[in-house]
């Protein structure tokens, strides 16, 4: 989704991909206290601080990342809202394999699992199965009037 708004937005929008400040750059675990979580906010902060709109994007689960992303929502001056998919195990499952990533499977996927797992503070909008991507991007695209 958020290579989609991306590709609708051009250099106006950069996307802050989790997975690839974590487990990539850095090459770390996701636990509390991960060096991740403060390289995502300072990459965050950065791009905007240049004008530009920012998706921080990825399994962010609220006790790592809410803090962080609260205190950056706080900071931000311009719109800000925060959008979480509510999906079953099962789908989940199925678009990481539609996806085509190796990287793990649904072992680990099952252990990484968290099911609704909502960020307190940050009114988020939930994402359902089966709302489709280009009715999700116009839902973003209008929530932070791009």
């Amino acid at each position: 989704m958020a290579r989609e708004l991306q590709n609708r937005h051009v250099r106006q929008l950069a996307v802050v991909s989790q997975d690839l400040l974590r487990r990539e750059v850095l090459r770390v675990r996701d636990r509390s206290e991960n060096p991740a979580v403060e390289l995502i906010d300072l990459v965050a902060r950065f791009a905007l601080d240049r004008g530009m709109h920012v998706v921080i994007e990825g399994i962010l689960y609220a006790d790592i990342y809410g803090s962080m992303l609260r205190s950056l929502a706080a900071d931000h001056r311009g719109a800000t809202a925060f959008f979480r998919f509510d999906l079953p195990f099962k789908e989940t499952l199925r678009r990481h394999c539609a996806k085509g990533c190796n990287d793990f499977g649904e072992r680990e996927l099952r252990q990484w699992w968290r099911d609704r797992d909502a960020l307190p503070g940050c009114a988020e909008q939930v994402i359902g199965v089966d709302q489709k991507v280009d009715d999700i991007a116009d839902l973003i695209d209008t929530a932070v009037r791009w």
